[in-house]
């Protein structure tokens, strides 16, 4: 009788490469996360605003469901959250480019100067030929 698949016992293991646990990843994590916050309070204060304006001026807006009302107020505070998150995260990639562009620069800049100090001096006898 042949043994089938279900009796081996399973090793596969899902290659991972390690690509999301490095500085930069965390980095952008945390300042997305950061624009998050600060996002859903900016737009939350202004919906909010906007909210008891409408309570105050707009027979339609107290007429509608405290659910709903919840649902208008979060749905800014959401907007807010993730037009900051975004906006965060591409200034620290821009951020994160320019300082991996300093150090690359540096890098020719340091490989130039050590090949300049190897040249050894031109000598008058050989310029006079």
């Amino acid at each position: 009788m042949a043994k089938s698949n279900s009796d081996e016992p399973r090793t596969m293991k899902q290659h991972t490469t390690g690509g999301l646990k490095n500085r930069d990843a965390d980095g952008a994590a945390w300042e997305a996360g950061k624009g998050a916050v600060i996002g859903a309070s900016k737009w939350g204060i202004v919906f909010g605003g906007l909210g008891g304006a409408g309570y105050a001026l707009s027979p339609i807006y107290r007429g509608l469901t405290i659910q709903f009302k919840v649902f208008i107020q979060m749905s800014g505070m959401i907007m807010g959250a993730c037009l900051e998150a975004d906006h965060r995260i591409r200034e620290y990639e821009a951020k994160i480019r320019m300082q991996k562009r300093m150090v690359r620069d540096r890098a020719v800049w340091e490989s130039y100067e050590r090949e300049f100090d190897e040249v050894p001096p031109v000598s008058k006898e050989s310029q006079s030929k």
